[in-house]
């Protein structure tokens, strides 16, 4: 299942590169044109900086995607505390 959401904020490079940081000392995590990839094994997460944006897109089976929404808000929402929580609305693509 895939599910993405874009998140209203002025610093998406900062909260992305700093939560490819705090990932990266346990999943692989690269870079392909602008977008980070954190590879969970049989979950992805796709990062990537729009304008005053971040986007975020899991592809997962379909009984992980509520539980990984949750961790992707949460470890972001970490990053933004001084901005305070962030807005997410997650729209999943039909299968």
């Amino acid at each position: 299942m895939i599910t993405s959401a874009l998140i209203p904020t002025a610093n998406a490079e900062k909260y992305i590169t700093q939560l490819a940081k705090h990932w990266g000392h346990k999943f692989d995590v690269t870079e392909d044109a602008g977008t980070r990839i954190i590879d969970f094994g049989k979950a992805r997460c796709f990062l990537s900086a729009e304008q005053d944006s971040l986007k975020a897109t899991i592809e997962t089976p379909r009984e992980d995607v509520e539980k990984l929404e949750t961790v992707v808000a949460d470890h972001l929402n970490r990053f933004a505390h001084r901005e305070g929580p962030l807005s997410f609305h997650w729209s999943r693509l039909p299968e």
